[in-house]
């Protein structure tokens, strides 16, 4: 979960902003997200010491999502990363920090059903997703 007002938050708050301002009234304003994504890339990076570090794995997805939505048929993409990083933002739930955590180089445990399940639909944690999403009540 993103604790509010870290610098990843803030960097996710202006990214939001511009993405939201390319999508309605700015159109170039994607440039200038595309270059704060970088930033938070290489700031990221540096700060973990390693690009395969899940924070810039994150990162990275986040922009060859950018990257693809600039292409007109798949402009829908960036309306999609709108909804998830405004969602990131008020709620600290994030659905490609979970989809990032079923990837094999990212998890301990095997891929199945109930992993699968249990890493979409668990509430947002505090720290890392990688932490392991907890047993619902019940055990489901």
């Amino acid at each position: 979960m993103i604790e509010r007002r870290t610098v990843g938050w803030w960097y996710w708050l202006a990214t939001l902003v511009l993405l939201a301002a390319s999508f309605l009234v700015w159109y170039q304003a994607i440039y200038l997200a595309i270059i704060l994504c970088v930033v938070q890339i290489v700031h990221f990076a540096m700060r973990e010491i390693s690009f395969q570090a899940f924070p810039v794995q994150l990162r990275i997805a986040y922009f060859m999502f950018l990257i693809c939505g600039l292409w007109g048929p798949l402009r829908f993409i960036h309306a999609l990363q709108i909804l998830g990083t405004a969602g990131v933002i008020l709620t600290g739930y994030c659905f490609l920090a979970r989809a990032l955590a079923l990837l094999p180089w990212n998890r301990k445990e095997p891929l199945t059903g109930a992993f699968v399940k249990r890493t979409i639909f668990s509430m947002p944690v505090e720290g890392s997703i990688l932490d392991g999403p907890k047993e619902s009540p019940g055990g489901e």
